[in-house]
């Protein structure tokens, strides 16, 4: 479902970035905007029926809804998001004003921070240009 939010090769850089982070662990990617998404990567293995839009709209509201909760905390700052399923797991690395989220099957806690750190250094650096 090509939206436009992104050109050609800001899509393939993300994908890039998180296939080279995860290698064929990598399941999904997509790209999301307070108002729209889009697919970038589906493994050709996995079903087309997941509802993106329910996804995005939990990602986004949880991140909103909990990005305050934790300021201020010994913890330090928000820096990304693990939710482990059965079948795998989503990693969500949102900035202010978009986002990506990643599905994967089984990493290790390494495997994770690389991902979220490329995926990241990929949002800060569109989002100054």
């Amino acid at each position: 479902m090509p939206t436009g939010l992104l050109t050609a090769d800001a899509k393939d850089l993300i994908v890039t970035t998180c296939r080279t982070a995860v290698g064929d662990s990598l399941r999904s990617v997509t790209y999301f905007t307070q108002d729209d998404f889009e697919q970038l990567y589906l493994r050709d293995d996995l079903e087309r029926d997941a509802d993106l839009s329910t996804f995005i709209g939990n990602e986004w509201r949880g991140f909103k809804v909990t990005q305050t909760a934790y300021e201020g905390s010994e913890l330090g700052e928000y820096r990304y998001t693990i939710r482990s399923f059965e079948n795998g797991f989503l990693v969500r690395v949102t900035s202010e004003e978009d986002g990506v989220f990643v599905t994967t099957d089984g990493l290790t806690i390494r495997d994770f921070e690389e991902l979220a750190t490329a995926v990241r250094t990929v949002l800060e650096n569109r989002n100054e240009a």
